[in-house]
């Protein structure tokens, strides 16, 4: 069995990190994204705490992190995730060991409300989610388009803390 590391994301990680976001791009069933940005706006578009990486014997196997839904003082508190395992990582149980720790994590920091939107055809991303304890809330019906021009369906899909007032609470 291989060691197994959940570590914070540091900048240094960007070229391992925009990989695997470009794998999961290339899928085109994790997002509608349909090229990976520069580090600069990567950056600037998630929130500093609570960016983990996975590594698998050493090697960088997979990335999550956080950005606010709102900038509205009163949802301080709420989160949506992103999380990518590596091609030759996935169906080894990473990504649920990745998106535990960013729970965790986020707790720590204070966030209650934590949601993920998943493209309809990503049966991976909703079992995963739902083991970690996400629920789905919400399907919104023909919401975007994919780069082949075809309506997509997302899910809404939705975890709350374990107290209402999580550990990191007061620092929101």
């Amino acid at each position: 069995m291989s060691n197994i590391t959940i570590r914070p994301m540091e900048p240094e990680d960007w070229d391992a990190v925009s990989k695997i976001y470009s794998e999961g791009i290339a899928t085109e069933h994790a997002t509608f994204q349909t090229t990976c940005p520069p580090y600069t706006a990567w950056d600037a578009f998630h929130i500093k705490e609570c960016r983990l990486v996975i590594l698998d014997g050493g090697e960088l196997a997979g990335w999550a992190a956080l950005r606010r839904v709102d900038p509205r003082w009163c949802y301080r508190g709420v989160a949506e995730v992103s999380i990518y395992v590596g091609e030759k990582f996935r169906g080894r149980g990473l990504g649920s060991r990745l998106l535990t720790a960013l729970c965790e994590e986020s707790e720590k920091e204070g966030y209650w409300t934590l949601h993920s939107t998943v493209l309809q055809d990503n049966t991976a991303s909703l079992g995963l989610h739902t083991k970690c304890g996400f629920r789905v809330v919400g399907r919104r019906e023909r919401i975007a388009r994919d780069c082949h021009g075809r309506w997509l369906d997302t899910y809404l899909m939705e975890r709350r803390a374990r107290a209402d007032e999580p550990t990191g609470y007061r620092k929101l």
